[in-house]
This record gives C-alpha cells, structure tokens and sequence, in this order.
C-alpha cells in the first residue's frame, strides 16, 4: 500500500469523529510510525497517538518518539524470566520491559489524564494479564512496578486468560483464572498502595474472545 492511501484511510477515520490513532506493536516500524504522526499534524489532525505493545520494548527507539506519543499502553507481562522463556521464549523480557517502563515513565509521568468522554488523553496505563497457576509472577511484576516505577501507574489488572491454540501443552495453562487466585494478586495490588486502575469480573475469560464467524466479530 502506497503512503498516500495509509494516509487517506487515516484521515477518513479521523473524519468521522474518531481522535484516537493507535500504533499495535509497533517496535519494529517506528521510522514509519513517526513519518505518518509527522504528516498528519502538517494536515491539521492531531489525533491522541496511542503506543500499544507487549511491554519488550528498545528503549532507544522509545526516545526516539518523545513528544510523539500521548499515551503509552504497554504489557508488564512477567518478572520470572524461565516463565517468560517457557512462553513467549523472551527469557529477558524482565530486564528489557521494565527498562521500557522506566522510560515510558519518565516521558509521560505516572498520571493518566482521561478526558470527559472516558477516553485517555495522556499518561501511561500498565496491562498485567494473571495467569493460572501463576500468581507469585502477577505480585512479582506488581511489586517491581510499585518499587522501581511508581505506585501512582494506573493498572489494568486483568482476569480474562482463556486457553486456546497450544495453551493444553502446558499443564497450568489448560483452564482459567480462578477467584482466589485472581483475588489474591488483587489484594497485593491494593496493599502496594495502587489506588488508580481496572479489575475485571471473572467472567471476563468468555467476553473477550471475538467470534471470527460473525461480519463484525469484535461488535
């Protein structure tokens, strides 16, 4: 696809009413992410630049995008490096995501400033995904946010693992979250002083999973 018919179907979005531009994963085009960011203030938009990622980001193409970016949106997802090895085969992801948050902090501050339509204007908002079987990860990564960031980051704590594709390879992966172990990961986070941030039912596993049959299977 051509730069200009990126550029078309952004403004097109950014038309209707929409003022959100978000970037998934995107470590590996940044050049990119800052040539169209670039263009479309030179347009007139300046849409909130949402940075979305799984957390295992190079710090320097962080800095790289200081004064781009409204809201980072990053994982924390483990601080055990043999479970980070054994499932997303980063046994550095420790090291290099809190490195990452440091820096994504020290852009944005720890407080995140929501508009009045609910919708984040700026800051940084964590994601910690509890898994089964797992809990002493979970407090892990909510204790190394609290001492080596700040306990003032809004958290988004979530209970929604539901296992599929390969998850029955692993024997803590074959169910779900249950309550008491999402509810004591949900206490450590209160007794660390976090006062800013999401819980989610239990349910949460059944009403996050798109039906890829449907038209619209995210509607």
């Amino acid at each position: 696809m051509e730069f200009d018919e990126i550029m078309d179907q952004i403004t097109a979005i950014l038309d209707t009413g929409i003022n959100i531009l978000g970037f998934v994963s995107p470590g590996h085009f940044i050049p990119q992410v800052k040539i169209i960011v670039k263009a479309l203030n030179e347009k007139g938009y300046h849409p909130t630049v949402v940075y979305n990622s799984n957390g295992y980001d190079d710090i320097d193409q962080l800095k790289r995008l200081e004064g781009m970016v409204d809201v980072y949106l990053p994982d924390f997802k483990y601080m055990d490096n043999s479970i980070a090895a054994k499932y997303s085969d980063a046994g550095d992801y420790p090291e290099i995501a809190l490195q990452a948050h440091k820096e994504m902090l020290r852009q944005m501050g720890s407080k995140l400033i929501v508009g009045n339509d609910g919708y984040a204007m700026r800051g940084m908002l964590v994601r910690h995904l509890v898994l089964p079987g797992h809990t002493e990860n979970s407090i892990k990564v909510l204790e190394t946010i609290a001492e080596e960031l700040s306990a003032g980051l809004t958290i988004s704590l979530m209970s929604q693992y539901y296992p599929s594709h390969k998850a029955g390879e692993y024997a803590n992966l074959k169910h779900a979250v249950d309550v008491d172990e999402y509810y004591k990961v949900v206490k450590r986070m209160s007794d660390l002083g976090f006062t800013d941030g999401f819980v989610q039912e239990m349910e949460s596993s059944c009403n996050y999973r798109p039906d890829f049959n449907l038209k619209d299977p995210f509607g």
